[in-house]
C-alpha cells in the first residue's frame, strides 16, 4: 500500500520559508505545520517574526501559539503534537506542509526518538545537592567531561536541563548526544523533504538585518518590557534565549547599549543561520533544494 505523503520545507530563518508556505497554501490544498521552537510561545510575535493575526487567519497554522513563556517544550513533545496535526490532516485528504528552520523538531519527528532512562530522584537530589554546595557551574563542568555537546548547547544557569542531561549519563553509562543520535521509530509516511536558501549568502546576512530593523521599528522593545514584567520570566528560560530576546532584555536592564543590543541581535541571527546551514548539509536523509526551475515540477508531482 502506498504511505500517506507529507511534506516538509526546511531552511534557515530569513530564508523565506513562511511566504513561501503561503504560497502554496494558495495554489495547493495543503495544512501548514510550523516546525519552529520560538512560534510556539504565546506573547513572542515580533521578535520571532511570527506570521501576523491577519496571515494566520488566511494562513493557518498549526503549533503556533501552543505554549507559555514560562513553560518548557520538548522535541519530544512537539514530535506528539506534531504526528496528531499530521493524522488530522491526512483525514481530511490534505497533505501536511511542515515548515520551520527547528532542526532538532524535524529529526525528531523524521528519525524517531530513542527511549531515554526515567527519572531517578535520587540521582537528582544527588546532583541538586552537589550543586547547593558548589554552585551549578561545577555540574556545568561535570557535563562538559562526559558530554561535551550537551555542555554546549545548556547555558550553565539552567538548572534543569543539566540536571537531566546528567542524570542521563549517571543512569545509564551513555551520554545524552549518544542517546538522542540513535533512531527511534520511523514515520510511517512517504515524507518529500525540500530545503530553500538564498544561494548568495550575503543575501540572507542582508535579509537578517533588514528583519531584525523591521522588528524594532515594529515594537520589539515593547514586546520585551511586557514579559519582562512578569515575575515568572527570566533569561535562563529557553524561550528568552530565542535570539533577539535575550540582547533586547540586557539592553533594557542596561548591560548593553542599544547600537550594541542591535548588533549582537543580528549577529545571534546569523549564527542561528549558519546553524541552521550546518545541520542541512550533514543532513541523513535525501533534500531536494528548491529554486525556480524546479518548483513547479516537484509539486505538479505531489498533487
Amino acid at each position: 500500500m502506498n504511505k500517506p505523503k507529507i511534506i516538509s520545507l526546511m531552511g534557515p530563518t530569513a530564508s523565506g520559508k513562511t511566504a513561501f508556505a503561503m504560497a502554496l497554501y494558495d495554489r495547493y490544498p495543503i495544512d501548514i505545520i510550523s516546525v519552529d521552537s520560538a512560534l510556539i510561545y504565546r506573547g513572542m510575535d515580533i521578535g520571532t517574526a511570527k506570521p501576523t493575526k491577519e496571515e494566520q487567519q488566511k494562513y493557518p497554522h498549526k503549533l503556533i501559539d501552543i505554549c507559555d513563556p514560562a513553560k518548557s517544550y520538548s522535541a519530544a513533545n512537539f514530535r506528539q503534537d506534531a504526528l496528531i496535526e499530521i493524522e488530522k490532516s491526512l483525514e481530511k485528504g490534505r497533505v501536511p506542509l511542515l515548515v520551520g528552520g527547528t532542526m532538532l523538531y524535524f529529526k525528531a519527528l523524521i528519525e524517531g526518538l530513542s527511549p531515554l532512562p526515567a527519572a531517578n530522584s535520587e540521582i537528582r537530589e544527588q546532583i541538586e545537592e552537589k550543586a547547593n554546595k558548589l554552585g551549578w557551574q561545577s555540574i556545568h563542568e561535570d557535563l562538559k567531561k562526559v558530554d561535551p555537546i550537551s555542555a554546549e548547547r545548556i547555558h550553565p544557569n539552567d538548572p534543569q536541563r543539566l540536571n537531566r542531561a546528567l542524570e542521563v549519563y549517571l543512569i545509564s553509562g551513555k551520554s545524552l548526544t549518544e542517546l538522542t543520535q540513535e533512531s527511534g521509530e520511523a514515520l510511517p509516511y512517504d515524507i518529500m523533504q525540500l530545503a530553500i536558501m538564498p544561494q548568495d549568502r550575503s543575501q540572507l546576512h542582508e535579509r537578517i538585518e533588514q528583519r531584525f530593523l523591521q522588528m524594532l521599528d515594529q515594537g520589539f522593545e515593547n514586546e520585551v518590557r511586557a514579559l519582562m514584567q512578569r515575575s515568572d520570566l527570566h533569561l535562563n528560560l529557553p524561550s528568552m534565549r530565542c535570539v533577539g530576546y535575550r540582547q533586547m532584555w540586557e539592553y533594557l536592564n542596561g548591560n548593553t547599549s542599544y547600537d550594541e543590543m542591535v548588533f549582537k541581535g543580528i549577529c545571534a541571527t546569523r549564527q542561528l543561520a549558519k546553524r541552521q546551514i550546518t545541520w542541512l548539509r550533514g543532513w541523513k536523509q535525501p533534500i531536494t533544494w528548491l529554486n525556480n526551475d524546479n518548483m513547479d515540477t516537484i509539486f505538479r508531482n505531489v498533487f
